[in-house]
């Protein structure tokens, strides 16, 4: 059966609200550097009264993914939940305009559009203090069947694994993907997550439920609780049919059954901001993938595509990655 996309992409649909910061800054307000920060509506309200100029841009990981496929000309579509707010409207609109299928049912009143309050500092990195919102109440109603059974590549991220009735939308997305012959991929989205749900994360993979693994090394290190990223990497060999694992400056691992590949990072001229690196990773690895290309060529385009989002604020692509692509010879 013919695709009628090549990356369906599931994940929290999330307005950014983007500040720079000091490291006191972080130390004041008592937020974790360089993690995932769930957050009440009251905290929300809080850091977003203390934060300095802002950028407002949409985002979410799977978002994010979604917008890179498109970016390089692959066909995207997107399952997440959105309030019929302002924000609500915002994403909408953003996701829409950069060429992703997005047709979830928005909610009618509260809980009001998910936003993420991101600071960064001076190093690029970055810490987000997220309110999940309208997320929460993704669920199977909102399983587009169609879509489901259409895309090459069903791709998830890990921090949907939060909200409970999420889980259930993607397990049902997963089953009808494989009855259709396609591939289910997760992103392990970071070390917090892999903490609170290591077990399960575990069990998809081991049960077949998910057929492709990205993570960068922390996360891979932390699913396997080892120091020893080659022990992770034999781990995760064994677990599961595929993984793209990143390593920042230092490039990417790709690790099927019989092989090992190692990519390297693109030199860049200077770090903006971390923000949507291993979401566009995965986008430009995927977009490879569901082209038919070799693993050592997806693996250069999601370090194409990392490269290219570290350079500027904000998680989504500024640049059109299809002629980026071209211009570097990698399509």
């Amino acid at each position: 059966m013919s695709a009628a996309y090549d990356v369906l992409c599931i994940g929290n649909a999330i307005v950014d609200i983007l500040a720079r910061c000091d490291e006191a800054f972080l130390r004041d307000n008592g937020i974790v550097k360089g993690g995932m920060n769930l957050i009440d509506s009251e905290r929300a309200e809080l850091l977003y009264a203390r934060m300095g100029p802002a950028i407002e841009a949409s985002g979410g990981s799977a978002g994010n993914t979604a917008a890179g496929v498109a970016s390089f000309g692959g066909r995207a579509a997107f399952f997440g939940k959105v309030s019929s707010d302002t924000l609500g409207d915002i994403y909408t609109h953003d996701i829409r305009a950069q060429g992703v299928a997005f047709d979830t049912a928005p909610l009618a009143g509260d809980p009001p559009t998910a936003r993420s309050m991101i600071f960064v500092t001076p190093d690029g990195e970055r810490s987000m203090n997220t309110y999940l919102g309208a997320c929460v109440e993704l669920g199977p109603e909102d399983v587009e069947a169609d879509k489901a059974a259409g895309a090459k590549v069903t791709y998830f991220e890990g921090y949907l694994w939060d909200p409970p009735r999420a889980k259930e939308a993607i397990r049902q997305t997963a089953e009808i993907a494989h009855a259709a012959g396609r591939e289910v991929a997760m992103t392990l989205s970071d070390p917090f997550c892999v903490d609170r749900y290591r077990e399960e994360f575990l069990g998809l993979m081991r049960s077949g439920t998910v057929d492709i693994v990205f993570a960068n090394e922390h996360e891979l290190m932390s699913l396997y609780q080892t120091a020893s990223l080659d022990s992770a990497l034999d781990a995760v060999r064994a677990d599961c049919r595929l993984a793209a694992v990143t390593r920042s400056e230092h490039g990417s691992i790709v690790v099927a059954r019989e092989q090992t590949i190692a990519v390297r990072a693109i030199a860049i001229d200077e770090l903006v901001d971390t923000t949507g690196a291993g979401d566009l990773y995965a986008a430009g690895f995927l977009f490879g993938y569901t082209s038919g290309r070799p693993l050592a060529d997806c693996g250069r385009l999601g370090s194409l595509a990392a490269g290219l989002v570290i350079q500027q604020i904000g998680p989504r692509p500024h640049k059109n990655l299809r002629e980026e692509a071209e211009q570097a010879g990698l399509i």
